[in-house]
């Protein structure tokens, strides 16, 4: 007697168990424009990335969690600005970087509070990364296509930079105005500084 009075919470409980697992697979939230599958490898060894609707592929691959927005801000640290001029992505360091779009490298170098920096110049938009690896993997006047990797999230701390002025609570010198490793991702549209979440709508 004892069976037949647990046979229907039995079912009950296998059928509780079909809905979460229904629910998990086709119904988990997705993010078109920032749920990047760009840690997939296809047949030749490229990267598969997303593309958003405008064109623009999301510069830190896997990673799309925004620490700090563009606009105004509490500044994070000493010689941060209060107006900040793109968005910082968490990514730890050693992620790779892509091009948001093709175009020319234009800027490589230690540029002030951006630390160790790339430019990617196209048509009228310049894109910044900043905060990355100094060991650069592209040069001034390299052309890039959309989706290459052009550079990986740099250090905290950074040693022997001439001029640099930037450096923790206890004087260790970081890689510009930086409280750790992240991607600074910016964007000038004919001079101006335009929030890159535009590109992703």
């Amino acid at each position: 007697m004892s069976n037949s009075f647990f046979t229907p919470f039995k079912v009950l409980f296998c059928f509780i168990i079909f809905i979460i697992l229904f629910v998990s697979l086709f119904f988990i939230p997705q993010y078109p424009n920032l749920a990047i599958s760009s840690n997939t490898l296809n047949s030749n060894g490229n990267y598969i990335i997303d593309i958003s609707s405008s064109g623009y592929a999301w510069p830190a691959p896997g990673y799309t969690h925004i620490t700090s927005y563009f606009g105004y801000r509490r500044s994070p640290t000493a010689g941060a600005s209060s107006y900040h001029s793109g968005l910082d992505i968490g990514a730890p360091e050693g992620s790779k970087l892509i091009a948001t779009t093709s175009g020319e490298i234009t800027f490589t170098g230690f540029l002030g509070g951006g630390g160790y920096t790339i430019t990617l110049t196209s048509g009228n938009m310049k894109f910044t990364y900043c905060h990355v690896s100094p060991i650069y993997i592209v040069k001034e006047g390299d052309k890039v296509v959309q989706g290459q990797v052009i550079g990986y999230v740099g250090p905290k701390y950074v040693y022997g930079v001439k001029g640099n002025q930037y450096t923790d609570e206890k004087g260790r010198p970081t890689n510009g105005a930086t409280t750790g490793p992240h991607l600074h991702f910016g964007l000038r549209i004919n001079g101006d500084y335009v929030d890159p979440l535009s590109l992703f709508p």
